[in-house]
């Protein structure tokens, strides 16, 4: 089993949205934008996926080494609303092992958890 964690501040992401777009496409997937687009506090959701993509790579053992990029990694959601880590990243990266994922956020801090076991 191996963990990985992270957190970032809110006024960070803010940042990188009042940016190019080209920025936000090298980070996050399409969907994950569709996704976050949808929500008034956009930032506090991209911030989210974005410390999900840091605790993913951080469980993996490598970090973004090994030409892994955020936009390998996809956050989804359940059919509940929980978020997940994709099928498919968990097919590129680690297959056979299940992931635990949990995503938070206040107003200034998002934070995330993965557990790979």
């Amino acid at each position: 089993m191996k963990v990985g964690i992270d957190i970032e501040e809110v006024v960070r992401i803010e940042k990188l949205l009042s940016e190019k777009e080209n920025n936000l496409e090298r980070i996050f997937t399409k969907n994950e934008i569709l996704y976050c687009n949808k929500f008034s506090d956009k930032a506090n959701r991209f911030a989210g996926f974005f410390c999900a993509k840091e605790a993913f790579s951080k469980a993996l053992g490598t970090g973004f080494s090994n030409g892994v990029k955020f936009s390998d990694i996809e956050v989804v959601h359940s059919i509940t609303g929980a978020p997940e880590i994709s099928e498919g990243t968990i097919k590129n990266f680690c297959p056979d092992r299940q992931i635990a994922l949990s995503i938070s956020h206040t107003k200034n801090t998002a934070t995330a958890i993965c557990i790979i076991y």
